[in-house]
């Protein structure tokens, strides 16, 4: 694993995570997956403490729309046999990325949205105030040219064979872990990332902005670094 050596000059914990969803709208739709990785620094080596991925329960009346079931291959029927309550893994969460924790997510303002919205009906979403945000895919569109989809990024970093853009959580959050390191050893520049969001300036910020983050316009081809602009 790469050292990530300015990360964890600050941050004691890294929790990369994923989720799937019945849709796009954070506000009406649900989390159906929830995945992470939690690493820690162990003498001086960034290391893998937890890995995490459950299906979580649906709302009473709820259910996972076809497409979705045909995108992820999560259906309903697994969902009810094998998902945990939504207040179990609000607290599975909360344990997770507890202290001094950066989070960290590919289009990270997607997930954080539905991540905020379930905590607040089911957990605590004070547990996400002060918590540090990296947006990989923020870092990626600086790089390389579109498209930008994590399954892009995978096959530019020649990744392709070791992980998998499969639309479930649990493959995506291990692709996510690995095009971060692929980063690392790319640029050392992540660090100045962190509470930076780029967004498309021909649609705007989709749905509501995260309060401690910075929202930049983000062009296709970007002739500087976001964190300069």
């Amino acid at each position: 694993m790469a050292r990530l050596e300015k990360l964890f000059e600050k941050y004691d914990r890294l929790v990369l995570f994923d989720t799937e969803t019945t849709g796009l709208l954070y506000s009406r739709d649900e989390i159906i997956e929830f995945a992470a990785i939690v690493v820690e620094r162990r003498d001086g080596v960034p290391v893998i403490l937890r890995e995490y991925d459950e299906l979580v329960s649906l709302s009473p009346g709820g259910f996972v729309p076809a497409k979705i079931e045909q995108l992820t291959g999560i259906t309903t029927q697994a969902i009810r046999e094998r998902g945990l309550s939504k207040a179990r893994v609000c607290r599975d969460i909360a344990e997770m990325i507890r202290g001094n924790t950066l989070l960290l997510a590919y289009n990270a303002h997607f997930d954080l949205s539905f991540l905020f919205y379930m905590l607040l009906r089911d957990g605590d979403p004070a547990i996400l105030k002060g918590k540090d945000k990296l947006d990989l895919l923020t870092v990626y569109k600086d790089r390389h040219d579109y498209p930008h989809k994590l399954c892009n990024a995978i096959e530019v970093y020649g990744l392709s064979g070791q992980v998998v853009n499969s639309h479930r959580a649990v493959d995506d959050v291990v692709a996510t872990l690995a095009v971060m390191e692929a980063m690392e050893q790319e640029k050392d520049d992540l660090e100045r990332y962190v509470n930076m969001f780029g967004y498309n300036p021909k649609y705007g910020i989709e749905g509501k902005p995260i309060g401690s983050v910075t929202y930049k316009p983000q062009p296709y081809h970007p002739k500087a670094a976001l964190y300069e602009m």
